[in-house]
């Protein structure tokens, strides 16, 4: 069994308007479509955690040289491009762990039509490298090496 981490965007997918110009029900068959989505994983044995986020204007970004921290206030990129809360799934395979991801994307939004908002998903890697060779082996995976 592999794991996998799920990430959920804060971007809306199709549907720019920000949920709170949805109808209470629109937003409640929001929240209850994944409250189903994560109690089938639970009942499955798939779903190892799940966590919500705060939103990008709370975030802080941390930086330091060892000795003195730089703490700055968020957000610094799009708002788009911040994750609203991720789930870590044990599963057989890749394609189970992108069948989850499609089914987070298609999420219902206004209208009920599906949002097809947009999801991350990253294995999670079993070991950190633990030295100079496995690290480059793990930037060369990662297209971060030159």
């Amino acid at each position: 069994m592999t794991q996998y981490l799920i990430g959920v965007d804060f971007q809306a997918g199709d549907d720019p308007a920000p949920m709170s110009d949805w109808t209470p029900e629109e937003v409640q068959a929001h929240l209850d479509y994944y409250g189903e989505l994560i109690g089938e994983l639970e009942a499955n044995g798939e779903l190892v955690s799940s966590t919500i986020l705060t939103g990008p204007d709370l975030a802080k970004i941390v930086r330091s040289d060892g000795v003195a921290p730089v703490v700055t206030d968020g957000p610094f990129q799009e708002f788009k491009e911040w994750m609203a809360g991720f789930q870590v799934v044990e599963v057989d395979s890749e394609e189970r762990a992108l069948e989850i991801a499609s089914r987070m994307s298609a999420v219902p939004g206004r209208g009920g039509r599906p949002t097809r908002q947009p999801i991350h998903v990253r294995q999670v890697m079993d070991h950190a490298p633990a030295d100079p060779e496995q690290m480059d082996a793990f930037l060369r995976t990662a297209g971060a090496s030159s």
